[in-house]
Protein backbone atom coordinates (compact mmCIF):
# COMPACT_ATOMS: atom_id res chain seq x y z
CA UNK A 1 0.00 0.00 0.00
CA UNK A 2 2.79 2.35 0.86
CA UNK A 3 4.51 1.74 -2.49
CA UNK A 4 1.36 2.59 -4.42
CA UNK A 5 0.96 5.83 -2.48
CA UNK A 6 4.54 6.86 -3.33
CA UNK A 7 3.95 6.23 -7.05
CA UNK A 8 0.78 8.32 -7.03
CA UNK A 9 2.57 11.19 -5.26
CA UNK A 10 5.41 11.15 -7.79
CA UNK A 11 2.94 11.21 -10.70
CA UNK A 12 1.08 14.19 -9.26
CA UNK A 13 4.37 16.07 -8.69
CA UNK A 14 5.54 15.54 -12.28
CA UNK A 15 2.15 16.60 -13.66
CA UNK A 16 2.20 19.91 -11.75
CA UNK A 17 5.77 20.60 -12.88
CA UNK A 18 4.81 20.06 -16.50
CA UNK A 19 1.82 22.42 -16.17
CA UNK A 20 4.02 25.13 -14.64
CA UNK A 21 6.52 24.92 -17.50
CA UNK A 22 3.75 25.15 -20.10
CA UNK A 23 2.31 28.23 -18.35
CA UNK A 24 5.70 29.97 -18.26
CA UNK A 25 6.27 29.33 -22.00
CA UNK A 26 2.82 30.63 -22.91
CA UNK A 27 3.34 33.77 -20.83
CA UNK A 28 6.71 34.41 -22.55
CA UNK A 29 5.30 34.27 -26.12
CA UNK A 30 2.33 36.45 -25.14
CA UNK A 31 4.37 39.19 -23.47
CA UNK A 32 7.37 39.28 -25.96
CA UNK A 33 5.73 41.42 -28.76
CA UNK A 34 5.05 44.21 -26.27
CA UNK A 35 8.66 44.44 -25.09
CA UNK A 36 10.91 45.74 -27.91
CA UNK A 37 13.49 47.45 -25.66
CA UNK A 38 15.32 46.20 -22.65
CA UNK A 39 13.53 48.70 -20.41
CA UNK A 40 10.12 47.31 -21.33
CA UNK A 41 9.01 50.36 -23.28
CA UNK A 42 7.79 50.15 -26.90
CA UNK A 43 10.22 51.28 -29.63
CA UNK A 44 9.44 54.85 -30.63
CA UNK A 45 10.75 57.08 -33.42
CA UNK A 46 13.80 59.11 -32.61
CA UNK A 47 14.60 62.49 -34.18
CA UNK A 48 11.76 62.09 -36.67
CA UNK A 49 13.06 58.78 -38.08
CA UNK A 50 10.92 55.74 -38.85
CA UNK A 51 10.55 53.22 -36.01
CA UNK A 52 12.99 50.32 -36.00
CA UNK A 53 10.32 47.70 -35.66
CA UNK A 54 9.30 45.17 -38.27
CA UNK A 55 7.03 47.57 -40.12
CA UNK A 56 9.60 50.38 -40.01
CA UNK A 57 12.35 48.26 -41.60
CA UNK A 58 10.01 47.16 -44.37
CA UNK A 59 9.11 50.75 -45.14
CA UNK A 60 12.78 51.76 -45.32
CA UNK A 61 13.47 48.99 -47.82
CA UNK A 62 10.75 50.22 -50.15
CA UNK A 63 12.36 53.68 -50.64
CA UNK A 64 15.56 53.71 -52.75
CA UNK A 65 18.15 56.46 -52.47
CA UNK A 66 19.16 57.72 -55.91
CA UNK A 67 21.18 60.50 -57.52
CA UNK A 68 19.28 62.48 -60.14
CA UNK A 69 20.22 65.33 -62.45
CA UNK A 70 17.93 67.67 -64.40
CA UNK A 71 17.67 67.60 -68.18
CA UNK A 72 19.44 70.66 -69.60
CA UNK A 73 19.26 72.42 -72.95
CA UNK A 74 22.57 72.86 -74.75
CA UNK A 75 24.14 73.17 -78.19
CA UNK A 76 25.36 69.72 -79.23
CA UNK A 77 27.86 69.24 -82.07
CA UNK A 78 27.28 66.37 -84.50
CA UNK A 79 30.46 64.44 -85.27
CA UNK A 80 31.50 61.58 -87.53
CA UNK A 81 34.11 59.34 -85.92
CA UNK A 82 36.79 57.39 -87.77
CA UNK A 83 40.19 55.76 -87.43
CA UNK A 84 43.21 57.27 -89.13
CA UNK A 85 46.95 57.31 -89.53
CA UNK A 86 49.29 60.29 -89.73
CA UNK A 87 51.14 60.63 -93.03
CA UNK A 88 53.63 63.18 -94.27
CA UNK A 89 52.25 65.71 -96.70
CA UNK A 90 55.29 64.98 -98.89
CA UNK A 91 58.03 62.37 -98.50
CA UNK A 92 61.26 62.50 -100.54
CA UNK A 93 64.22 60.13 -100.64
CA UNK A 94 67.38 62.18 -101.20
CA UNK A 95 69.66 60.51 -103.81
CA UNK A 96 72.82 61.45 -105.60
CA UNK A 97 72.64 62.31 -109.31
CA UNK A 98 76.30 61.52 -110.02
CA UNK A 99 78.86 58.92 -109.00
CA UNK A 100 81.64 59.79 -106.60
CA UNK A 101 83.01 59.72 -103.08
CA UNK A 102 80.89 61.21 -100.29
CA UNK A 103 83.22 63.81 -98.78
CA UNK A 104 81.06 65.66 -96.24
CA UNK A 105 77.71 65.11 -94.48
CA UNK A 106 76.35 68.41 -93.17
CA UNK A 107 72.97 67.40 -91.75
CA UNK A 108 72.01 66.06 -88.34
CA UNK A 109 69.80 63.01 -88.10
CA UNK A 110 66.21 63.81 -87.14
CA UNK A 111 66.69 67.54 -87.65
CA UNK A 112 64.31 69.95 -89.34
CA UNK A 113 65.75 71.26 -92.62
CA UNK A 114 64.58 73.94 -95.03
CA UNK A 115 64.31 73.67 -98.77
CA UNK A 116 67.69 74.35 -100.46
CA UNK A 117 69.75 73.68 -97.34
CA UNK A 118 73.08 71.89 -97.98
CA UNK A 119 73.00 68.26 -96.87
CA UNK A 120 76.13 66.59 -98.29
CA UNK A 121 79.05 67.07 -100.71
CA UNK A 122 80.52 64.66 -103.27
CA UNK A 123 84.10 64.82 -104.59
CA UNK A 124 83.85 67.57 -107.31
CA UNK A 125 87.20 67.05 -109.08
CA UNK A 126 85.89 64.83 -111.85
CA UNK A 127 83.12 67.28 -112.67
CA UNK A 128 85.55 70.22 -112.57
CA UNK A 129 87.86 68.52 -115.11
CA UNK A 130 84.96 67.84 -117.44
CA UNK A 131 83.94 71.49 -117.20
CA UNK A 132 87.45 72.63 -118.08
CA UNK A 133 87.49 70.36 -121.14
CA UNK A 134 84.15 71.65 -122.35
CA UNK A 135 85.19 75.29 -121.86
CA UNK A 136 88.46 74.71 -123.76
CA UNK A 137 86.67 73.11 -126.69
CA UNK A 138 84.23 76.03 -126.71
CA UNK A 139 87.07 78.57 -126.93
CA UNK A 140 88.69 76.73 -129.85
CA UNK A 141 85.45 76.45 -131.83
CA UNK A 142 84.61 80.10 -131.16
CA UNK A 143 87.98 81.09 -132.64
CA UNK A 144 87.35 78.97 -135.74
CA UNK A 145 83.93 80.55 -136.11
CA UNK A 146 85.34 84.06 -135.87
CA UNK A 147 87.97 83.32 -138.53
CA UNK A 148 85.34 81.81 -140.85
CA UNK A 149 83.17 84.89 -140.45
CA UNK A 150 86.11 87.19 -141.40
CA UNK A 151 86.83 85.10 -144.53
CA UNK A 152 83.16 85.25 -145.49
CA UNK A 153 83.20 89.05 -145.24
CA UNK A 154 86.33 89.28 -147.46
CA UNK A 155 84.83 86.92 -150.04
CA UNK A 156 81.73 89.05 -150.26
CA UNK A 157 83.90 92.13 -151.01
CA UNK A 158 85.82 90.26 -153.73
CA UNK A 159 82.56 88.99 -155.19
CA UNK A 160 81.31 92.56 -155.45
CA UNK A 161 84.51 93.41 -157.40
CA UNK A 162 83.89 90.35 -159.61
CA UNK A 163 87.25 88.89 -158.50
CA UNK A 164 86.06 85.45 -157.33
CA UNK A 165 83.27 83.06 -158.17
CA UNK A 166 79.99 83.18 -156.24
CA UNK A 167 80.32 79.48 -155.40
CA UNK A 168 83.33 80.20 -153.17
CA UNK A 169 81.29 82.74 -151.19
CA UNK A 170 78.45 80.25 -150.69
CA UNK A 171 80.88 77.59 -149.49
CA UNK A 172 82.38 79.99 -146.96
CA UNK A 173 78.96 80.99 -145.60
CA UNK A 174 78.11 77.32 -145.15
CA UNK A 175 81.33 76.84 -143.19
CA UNK A 176 80.38 79.73 -140.90
CA UNK A 177 77.03 78.08 -140.10
CA UNK A 178 78.83 74.81 -139.42
CA UNK A 179 81.07 76.51 -136.86
CA UNK A 180 78.08 78.25 -135.33
CA UNK A 181 76.47 74.85 -134.73
CA UNK A 182 79.66 73.54 -133.22
CA UNK A 183 79.89 76.51 -130.83
CA UNK A 184 76.27 75.99 -129.77
CA UNK A 185 77.04 72.33 -129.01
CA UNK A 186 80.12 73.35 -127.02
CA UNK A 187 78.05 75.78 -124.97
CA UNK A 188 75.63 72.97 -124.18
CA UNK A 189 78.54 70.78 -123.06
CA UNK A 190 79.77 73.56 -120.79
CA UNK A 191 76.29 73.98 -119.30
CA UNK A 192 76.04 70.24 -118.73
CA UNK A 193 79.46 70.17 -117.06
CA UNK A 194 78.40 73.01 -114.76
CA UNK A 195 75.20 71.13 -113.95
CA UNK A 196 77.15 67.99 -113.10
CA UNK A 197 79.41 70.07 -110.89
CA UNK A 198 76.40 71.49 -109.07
CA UNK A 199 75.21 67.94 -108.35
CA UNK A 200 78.24 67.46 -106.14
CA UNK A 201 76.42 69.66 -103.59
CA UNK A 202 73.30 67.79 -102.44
CA UNK A 203 70.60 70.12 -101.08
CA UNK A 204 67.20 69.50 -99.49
CA UNK A 205 64.46 69.38 -102.15
CA UNK A 206 61.70 70.15 -99.60
CA UNK A 207 61.38 71.43 -96.05
CA UNK A 208 60.75 68.78 -93.43
CA UNK A 209 62.20 66.38 -90.90
CA UNK A 210 65.20 64.22 -91.78
CA UNK A 211 65.34 60.57 -90.94
CA UNK A 212 68.37 58.51 -89.97
CA UNK A 213 71.49 58.68 -92.16
CA UNK A 214 71.58 55.87 -94.71
CA UNK A 215 75.14 56.38 -96.05
CA UNK A 216 78.18 57.41 -94.07
CA UNK A 217 80.93 59.81 -95.08
CA UNK A 218 83.74 58.24 -97.16
CA UNK A 219 81.56 55.77 -99.07
CA UNK A 220 81.40 55.63 -102.85
CA UNK A 221 77.89 56.45 -103.98
CA UNK A 222 76.24 56.07 -107.37
CA UNK A 223 73.26 57.62 -109.05
CA UNK A 224 71.74 54.15 -109.40
CA UNK A 225 71.67 53.49 -105.63
CA UNK A 226 68.10 52.75 -104.50
CA UNK A 227 68.54 53.50 -100.81
CA UNK A 228 69.64 57.11 -101.18
CA UNK A 229 71.32 59.28 -98.56
CA UNK A 230 68.35 60.18 -96.32
CA UNK A 231 64.56 60.57 -96.28
CA UNK A 232 62.83 63.91 -95.72
CA UNK A 233 59.20 64.02 -94.62
CA UNK A 234 57.22 67.23 -94.55
CA UNK A 235 55.60 67.51 -91.12
CA UNK A 236 54.47 71.16 -91.10
CA UNK A 237 51.80 70.96 -92.35
CA UNK A 238 51.03 67.28 -91.99
CA UNK A 239 48.14 65.12 -93.14
CA UNK A 240 45.95 62.40 -91.62
CA UNK A 241 44.28 59.74 -93.74
CA UNK A 242 41.21 58.23 -92.06
CA UNK A 243 38.21 56.12 -93.00
CA UNK A 244 34.46 56.55 -92.57
CA UNK A 245 31.61 54.10 -93.23
CA UNK A 246 30.05 54.29 -96.66
CA UNK A 247 26.75 55.37 -95.05
CA UNK A 248 28.41 58.68 -94.15
CA UNK A 249 29.45 59.46 -97.73
CA UNK A 250 26.23 61.31 -98.75
CA UNK A 251 26.41 63.69 -95.79
CA UNK A 252 30.10 64.41 -96.37
CA UNK A 253 29.62 64.96 -100.11
CA UNK A 254 26.70 67.29 -99.46
CA UNK A 255 28.82 69.46 -97.18
CA UNK A 256 31.72 69.35 -99.63
CA UNK A 257 29.68 70.33 -102.68
CA UNK A 258 28.24 73.29 -100.78
CA UNK A 259 31.77 74.60 -100.29
CA UNK A 260 31.77 74.23 -96.49
CA UNK A 261 35.05 73.75 -94.67
CA UNK A 262 34.75 70.74 -92.36
CA UNK A 263 36.73 70.83 -89.13
CA UNK A 264 38.64 67.67 -88.23
CA UNK A 265 40.02 66.87 -84.77
CA UNK A 266 42.69 64.27 -84.07
CA UNK A 267 42.79 62.45 -80.72
CA UNK A 268 45.28 60.01 -79.26
CA UNK A 269 44.87 56.23 -79.22
CA UNK A 270 42.70 56.37 -76.10
CA UNK A 271 40.46 59.03 -77.63
CA UNK A 272 40.75 61.33 -74.59
CA UNK A 273 43.49 63.85 -75.42
CA UNK A 274 43.02 66.10 -78.44
CA UNK A 275 46.26 66.40 -80.38
CA UNK A 276 45.43 68.84 -83.18
CA UNK A 277 42.66 70.56 -85.11
CA UNK A 278 42.67 70.79 -88.89
CA UNK A 279 40.48 70.76 -91.98
CA UNK A 280 39.25 68.20 -94.46
CA UNK A 281 41.49 68.26 -97.53
CA UNK A 282 40.23 65.60 -99.96
CA UNK A 283 37.86 62.64 -100.38
CA UNK A 284 38.80 59.46 -102.20
CA UNK A 285 37.02 58.70 -105.47
CA UNK A 286 35.89 55.18 -104.58
CA UNK A 287 34.68 53.02 -101.70
CA UNK A 288 36.74 50.05 -100.56
CA UNK A 289 34.53 47.05 -101.31
CA UNK A 290 36.39 44.85 -98.80
CA UNK A 291 35.75 47.09 -95.79
CA UNK A 292 32.79 49.20 -96.91
CA UNK A 293 34.63 52.41 -96.03
CA UNK A 294 35.89 55.47 -97.87
CA UNK A 295 39.22 57.21 -97.31
CA UNK A 296 39.45 60.91 -96.49
CA UNK A 297 42.49 63.14 -96.13
CA UNK A 298 42.79 66.03 -93.69
CA UNK A 299 45.52 68.58 -93.12
CA UNK A 300 46.91 69.96 -89.85
CA UNK A 301 49.35 72.82 -89.22
CA UNK A 302 51.21 70.74 -86.59
CA UNK A 303 53.20 73.71 -85.33
CA UNK A 304 53.76 71.98 -81.98
CA UNK A 305 54.79 68.65 -83.61
CA UNK A 306 52.02 66.81 -81.74
CA UNK A 307 51.41 64.55 -84.75
CA UNK A 308 54.07 62.08 -85.87
CA UNK A 309 54.23 60.15 -89.13
CA UNK A 310 52.51 56.71 -89.02
CA UNK A 311 50.94 57.57 -85.66
CA UNK A 312 47.51 56.01 -85.02
CA UNK A 313 44.83 58.58 -84.19
CA UNK A 314 41.09 58.74 -83.56
CA UNK A 315 39.50 61.27 -85.88
CA UNK A 316 36.36 63.29 -85.19
CA UNK A 317 34.89 65.45 -87.98
CA UNK A 318 32.33 68.16 -87.17
CA UNK A 319 29.32 67.92 -89.47
CA UNK A 320 26.69 70.14 -87.81
CA UNK A 321 25.57 71.70 -84.50
CA UNK A 322 22.18 71.06 -82.89
CA UNK A 323 20.96 74.09 -80.94
CA UNK A 324 19.01 73.96 -77.63
CA UNK A 325 18.74 70.17 -77.50
CA UNK A 326 17.89 68.29 -74.25
CA UNK A 327 21.03 66.66 -72.88
CA UNK A 328 21.54 64.18 -70.04
CA UNK A 329 24.57 62.47 -68.51
CA UNK A 330 25.57 59.29 -70.31
CA UNK A 331 25.33 57.36 -67.03
CA UNK A 332 21.55 57.89 -66.99
CA UNK A 333 21.01 55.84 -70.15
CA UNK A 334 19.83 52.27 -69.60
CA UNK A 335 19.46 49.49 -72.16
CA UNK A 336 16.67 46.92 -72.14
CA UNK A 337 14.87 44.51 -74.41
CA UNK A 338 12.88 47.32 -76.03
CA UNK A 339 15.85 49.67 -76.48
CA UNK A 340 17.27 52.57 -74.52
CA UNK A 341 15.39 54.19 -71.64
CA UNK A 342 15.92 56.33 -68.53
CA UNK A 343 14.37 56.48 -65.08
CA UNK A 344 12.57 59.79 -64.53
CA UNK A 345 12.06 60.91 -60.92
CA UNK A 346 8.64 62.56 -60.53
CA UNK A 347 7.48 65.08 -57.94
CA UNK A 348 5.69 62.39 -55.88
CA UNK A 349 9.04 60.62 -55.33
CA UNK A 350 8.25 57.78 -57.71
CA UNK A 351 10.16 56.79 -60.81
CA UNK A 352 8.83 55.99 -64.24
CA UNK A 353 10.50 54.24 -67.16
CA UNK A 354 10.80 56.59 -70.14
CA UNK A 355 11.95 55.30 -73.57
CA UNK A 356 14.29 57.79 -75.27
CA UNK A 357 15.84 58.33 -78.68
CA UNK A 358 19.47 59.31 -78.34
CA UNK A 359 21.54 61.55 -80.58
CA UNK A 360 25.17 62.61 -80.56
CA UNK A 361 27.43 61.83 -77.61
CA UNK A 362 29.60 64.78 -76.56
CA UNK A 363 32.00 63.75 -73.82
CA UNK A 364 29.95 62.71 -70.76
CA UNK A 365 26.75 64.23 -72.18
CA UNK A 366 24.37 62.70 -74.71
CA UNK A 367 21.70 64.48 -76.72
CA UNK A 368 18.10 63.26 -76.42
CA UNK A 369 16.09 63.65 -79.61
CA UNK A 370 12.82 62.26 -78.24
CA UNK A 371 11.38 61.32 -74.83
CA UNK A 372 12.50 64.03 -72.40
CA UNK A 373 11.88 67.68 -71.65
CA UNK A 374 14.01 70.30 -69.96
CA UNK A 375 14.26 70.26 -66.13
CA UNK A 376 12.96 66.71 -65.76
CA UNK A 377 15.01 64.70 -63.29
CA UNK A 378 16.75 61.58 -64.58
CA UNK A 379 18.37 59.04 -62.28
CA UNK A 380 22.10 58.63 -62.86
CA UNK A 381 23.01 56.48 -59.86
CA UNK A 382 21.11 53.85 -57.88
CA UNK A 383 19.13 52.36 -60.77
CA UNK A 384 19.81 48.73 -59.88
CA UNK A 385 16.75 48.42 -57.58
CA UNK A 386 14.35 50.65 -59.50
CA UNK A 387 11.19 49.52 -61.24
CA UNK A 388 8.21 51.27 -62.78
CA UNK A 389 6.41 53.20 -60.01
CA UNK A 390 9.04 52.46 -57.36
CA UNK A 391 9.56 54.91 -54.51
CA UNK A 392 12.84 56.82 -54.62
CA UNK A 393 14.46 59.63 -52.66
CA UNK A 394 16.92 61.98 -54.31
CA UNK A 395 20.27 62.39 -52.59
CA UNK A 396 21.14 66.09 -52.66
CA UNK A 397 24.89 66.56 -52.79
CA UNK A 398 24.63 70.36 -52.96
CA UNK A 399 25.08 71.93 -49.50
CA UNK A 400 23.01 74.92 -50.52
CA UNK A 401 19.94 72.67 -50.96
CA UNK A 402 20.19 71.34 -47.39
CA UNK A 403 17.82 73.14 -44.99
CA UNK A 404 19.60 75.04 -42.21
CA UNK A 405 19.78 73.41 -38.80
CA UNK A 406 17.40 74.81 -36.12
CA UNK A 407 18.98 77.41 -33.88
CA UNK A 408 19.87 76.31 -30.38
CA UNK A 409 17.71 77.90 -27.65
CA UNK A 410 19.41 80.63 -25.68
CA UNK A 411 19.75 80.40 -21.96
CA UNK A 412 19.13 77.27 -19.89
CA UNK A 413 16.21 75.44 -18.35
CA UNK A 414 16.60 77.15 -15.01
CA UNK A 415 16.35 80.66 -16.47
CA UNK A 416 13.31 79.65 -18.57
CA UNK A 417 11.66 78.12 -15.46
CA UNK A 418 12.27 81.33 -13.57
CA UNK A 419 10.74 83.45 -16.38
CA UNK A 420 7.68 81.22 -16.57
CA UNK A 421 7.35 81.27 -12.88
Amino acid sequence: MKLEENKASTFRWRTWLLLVLVAIAAAYYVIKPFNSDSDGKPDTAKNGEAPHGKDGNKKDKLISSVTAEPVTLADVPVYLNGLGSVTGLRTVTVRSRIDGELLHVHYKEGAIVKEGELLAEIDPRTAQIQLMQAEGQLLRDEALLKNAQLDADRYKTLLAQDSIASQQVATQESLVKQYQGTVTTDKALVANAKLQLSYTRITAPISGRLGLRLVDQGNMIKASDATGLAVITQVQPISVVFTLPEDAVPAVMQQSTQGKTLTVEAFDRGGKNKLATGQLLAIDNQIDTNTGTVKLKSQFANTDNALFVNQFVNVRMLMDTLHSVPTIPSSAVQTGEKGTFVYVLKDDQTVTVRPVKLGTVDGEKVAVLEGLKAQELVVIDGTDKLREGAKAKRINDNPSDTPPAPEAPTGNKDSKWKRDK
